[in-house]
């Protein structure tokens, strides 16, 4: 199956867009008890999973940065385990393993440098991260016990402050260009694993041939996943270092009023100004139990353009429910054999680890959004549905 191939449909498009039938069900689900359309079945048994209305889902909620310290980050290392040698047989079709398998290495050297610069990059976050949070801590302790208007040496440790917040932008914006460039690679690692499994097709091997085909396939897949995890952890490290600095700018803006008039004041307003009520959130996987999905995406064919149709949609929720939180799920098909469904829930959970970018880069902070994974007989193909908590 082509890890490519996909298209986007948005339930229920009509009403959608024509009215608010279906929309406001969706934000607004029935407390009735009303079972689930859906047949999905568990994907996993882990102790980290909560069921809802038979369909038991797995949670993966990123930790919120902690006010007044530095953003948290991943902690993943993405190093390549390597490329397993082979030996020439002198076919035509031994020189094309050989070829993919040298392409493969400079693959994987890529990617060695990409995880490499990821890690400096964190290390220099954190880094002017603190050294940010250590000046507007003296300032603020200088507040406290009183000072005068527009005090010389707090002006200079609020510019001192300013500049290191800058650096931590410009740590942002490197971040930006290292995601663009493992884009790059993980397209890299799809061509390679077609092509690879296309040299099967090619007349004239030896059985040694196919032999180094599945070593070298399964190598590829290794570097594939690899990369996505990459490419999963930095686009989050991202969103929480872009929602870090957009907060502490709304602080230091407080703080300079505080300065110039020489007497402390609380956190920024924004950081409290689209806070949810003080009411019991709904649970992660409230929305799958509603059994009416927002948003069914279908990677059924190759190059359609989800991502409008699923901001729209995103974007209306919000409009409805600024608080509206979501649950995404990979759902993969549940016939054609143990084998096969393992792969089609692997393929999907990639399927919906892409969405999640997608609505990541779209502005939706990653701790709004809950995942889970499932397999459904009704599944033709990989699914990832997106419900309204």
């Amino acid at each position: 199956m082509d890890r490519n191939r996909f298209s986007a449909v948005l339930l229920g498009a009509a009403l959608l867009l024509g009215g608010c039938d279906f929309f406001d069900s969706a934000l607004l689900p029935s407390l009735g008890g009303e079972s689930s359309s859906s047949s999905a079945q568990p994907a996993n048994n882990s102790p980290n999973t909560t069921q809802v209305n038979g369909v038991r889902t797995q949670v993966f909620q990123p930790p919120a940065n902690t006010p007044g310290a530095a953003p948290q980050l991943g902690t993943g290392n993405f190093q390549p385990q390597g490329v397993t040698p082979g030996q020439p047989t002198g076919t035509a079709v031994g020189q094309k393993v050989e070829g993919l398998r040298g392409e493969l290495a400079k693959l994987q050297t890529s990617i060695g440098s990409e995880n490499q610069t990821l890690q400096s990059l964190r290390a220099q976050a954190i880094q002017n991260a603190l050294g940010y949070h250590q000046s507007v801590g003296a300032i603020n302790a200088k507040l406290e016990v009183g000072t005068t208007p527009g005090n010389p040496i707090l002006v200079k440790q609020w510019n001192d402050a300013q500049a290191q917040l800058d650096q931590v932008n410009g740590t942002l914006n490197q971040m930006n260009q290292l995601a663009a460039n493992v884009s790059s690679s993980a397209a890299m690692s799809n061509y390679l694993l077609q092509a690879t499994r296309a040299t099967y097709n090619i007349s004239g091997a030896v059985d040694e041939d196919h032999r180094q085909l599945t070593v070298l396939e399964d190598d590829v897949n290794k570097t594939t996943i690899l990369i996505d995890r990459l490419l999963s952890e930095l686009t989050e490290d991202i969103a929480r270092q872009t929602n870090y600095l957009a907060e502490e700018r709304g602080n230091l803006n407080t703080l300079a009023i505080a300065v110039n008039n020489g007497e402390a004041f609380g956190s920024s307003l924004a950081s409290r100004a689209y806070a949810p009520p003080v009411i019991p959130a709904s649970a992660p996987g409230a929305g799958v139990a509603t059994g009416r999905p927002l948003v069914v995406i279908r990677f059924d064919r190759p190059d359609v353009q989800y991502q409008q149709p699923l901001y729209q949609a995103v974007s209306q929720a919000l409009a409805r429910r600024p608080n509206a939180a979501f649950d995404l799920v990979a759902v993969a098909p549940s016939g054609g054999g143990t084998a096969q469904v393992a792969l089609n829930s692997n393929m999907a959970q990639r399927d919906a680890d892409q969405v999640l970018r997608s609505l990541i880069s779209m502005g939706l902070s990653a701790d709004r959004v809950s995942m889970s994974s499932a397999t459904s007989p009704n599944a033709q193909v990989n699914e990832v549905h997106l419900y309204v908590r």
